[in-house]
């Protein structure tokens, strides 16, 4: 298995996991813990690949990303009860997935010979919009909009990072650890620490004296 293979395994999982997670939360059936499932752990690189025209879009070509994504939503029906905090349980897995998913699109993207922005909007894509989908389907705010949260900032940031390795002359694998470090340790900081951007507050009006 190739390292964009293996990435793209690790983030169909742990962002079923997540999928899961806010099903259990919306109190679905089963049928509807797979779909969510589903929907989170391939959403975003279905688009990465749409957009960059790869045919066919990965899981297409390799069915098992949809048995592995029903089969974490399946486990996740039957043991979501026995978490003490099924939200706090999502938003670190999610921030587990977050990088994995960045460094494959920013792989994939590499792979195809993207241009630099394209790469690092690929990365942003792969890792926000499974979960962004998961968010909207559970009428839930999504993580990527809650004010001030390093989400899709910690996302640019790792993509940005793993370019500007490989620009630098690191090796490709390396230069993908450097993504999902960077990633990672923005939206980690952001849950354990309270990392934030600062939110726009308009001013008030000039009063004419």
């Amino acid at each position: 298995m190739t390292i964009i293979g293996a990435l793209d395994l690790a983030a169909v999982l742990v962002f079923a996991l997540t999928g899961a997670l806010a099903a259990s939360r919306s109190q679905l059936d089963i049928v509807g813990f797979i779909f969510v499932a589903c929907l989170t752990a391939v959403g975003g690189g279905t688009l990465r690949d749409l957009m960059l025209g790869r045919d066919p879009v990965f899981w297409v070509s390799a069915p098992h990303y949809i048995l592995i994504a029903a089969g974490a939503a399946i486990v996740v029906f039957f043991t979501a009860h026995l978490l003490e905090s099924r939200y706090r349980t999502l938003l670190w897995l999610d921030a587990f997935a977050l990088p994995v998913a960045v460094s494959a699109g920013v792989g994939v993207a590499l792979s195809v010979g993207a241009l630099p922005v394209i790469v690092v909007t690929m990365g942003v894509v792969t890792g926000c919009f499974g979960g962004l989908m998961r968010d909207v389907v559970c009428n839930e705010v999504p993580l990527i909009l809650k004010q001030g949260e390093l989400y899709a900032t910690a996302a640019f940031a790792g993509a940005l990072s793993g370019w500007g390795a490989m620009w630098f002359g690191l090796a490709e694998g390396w230069a993908l650890l450097v993504a999902g470090g960077v990633t990672f340790l923005l939206r980690a900081g952001s849950l354990a620490l309270g990392w934030r951007l600062n939110a726009y507050k308009p001013r008030p009006p000039k009063t004419r004296p």
